[in-house]
């Protein structure tokens, strides 16, 4: 199973964003993400890697980091098999390499979850 971000770009102060988190590999069938806890996280040159919000439950909870609240969110698209992390009033310091993550140990799982595959990141640049 492997994890593929897309979507990352960059964006002017204030814009808007979507980035997508799929999956691949022989053994992507039996992982659907819908069934599973998934984190969006993100890492800013010479800083630590900070989880921004993830996803779980069977009815799908949200949670955020208070540095993103009300300007990010995640959703589903089930038809897809893809976890959105949907982005606005972008900041300069909401520059970062993103990076989705899956934890497949539990159906539903919970946040923070026991991330254990992730894809390599996509990157988000916002100019001031």
């Amino acid at each position: 199973l492997r994890l593929v971000e897309s979507g990352g770009d960059l964006v002017q102060l204030g814009g808007s964003l979507t980035l997508s988190c799929g999956t691949s590999g022989v053994a992507a069938k039996h992982y659907p993400l819908k069934n599973y806890a998934v984190g969006w996280f993100r890492q800013a040159p010479g800083k630590g890697r900070e989880e921004v919000g993830c996803i779980f439950g069977s009815h799908d909870v949200m949670t955020y980091a208070n540095s993103v609240e009300g300007r990010f969110a995640i959703s589903r698209n089930k038809a897809k098999n893809t976890v959105l992390l949907h982005m606005s009033d972008l900041k300069p310091e909401d520059t970062a390499v993103y990076t989705c993550a899956v934890d497949i140990t539990t159906i539903y799982g919970a946040c923070p979850g026991n991330f254990g595959t992730w894809g390599q990141g996509t990157q988000v640049t916002v100019s001031a």
